[in-house]
């Protein structure tokens, strides 16, 4: 879905490293089957790294379950506020208040990457189908404007409003600030 630009794979920090360490490790899938995306590309190489990744998706058959988490920003990937609804994978300026919030598992502000490449709001959409998980109770102004706010690039998780199939999984916490 996402990855740091900068981060080698097994920094702890990288995606790749997280979901080796939380998923892939645990569950029999031919590693040809991951497809993730490298921290590691030059600058000159990232529009085209973005591209080979939306063409490895389409080459699949696309999406068939895609798990999201959501930032305190309504980010989903890290599409972060401004995102277009159609965006695909691209590089993106991480928002202050994400670096911040990766701040204390990377042991400091100054050792969060500032860019990140990411799957776009538009590929995301093209799913069959989604799940969103958050838990706690600082999730759950985002988690609110996402559900039952308006759909705008400001908070690029409210455009699951236009899923057909998206589902939340949130705890009380998280779904604490939600009006019936």
């Amino acid at each position: 879905l996402d990855e740091y630009l900068g981060l080698e794979r097994n920094h702890p920090e990288s995606y790749w490293s997280f979901m080796h360490r939380n998923l892939f490790d645990h569950v029999d899938i031919d590693p040809a089957c991951v497809n993730l995306p490298s921290g590691t590309v030059s600058q000159e190489e990232i529009l085209r790294h973005c591209r080979d990744y939306e063409d490895a998706i389409r080459e699949a058959g696309g999406i068939d379950y895609q798990i999201l988490g959501i930032g305190r920003t309504g980010h989903i990937g890290f599409n972060e506020p401004g995102t277009p609804m159609d965006a695909r994978t691209q590089k993106i300026h991480l928002d202050p208040i994400t670096r911040s919030d990766a701040a204390p598992a990377f042991g400091g502000i100054d050792k969060v990457p500032t860019e990140a490449i990411t799957m776009g709001c538009g590929t995301i959409l093209e799913a069959r189908r989604i799940a969103l998980l958050a838990w706690g109770s600082k999730k759950a102004s985002i988690v609110r404007q996402a559900i039952q706010g308006p759909i705008t690039d400001e908070v690029s998780a409210s455009f699951l409003q236009t899923h057909a199939d998206a589902t939340f999984f949130l705890d009380n916490d998280a779904a604490s600030k939600i009006c019936d």
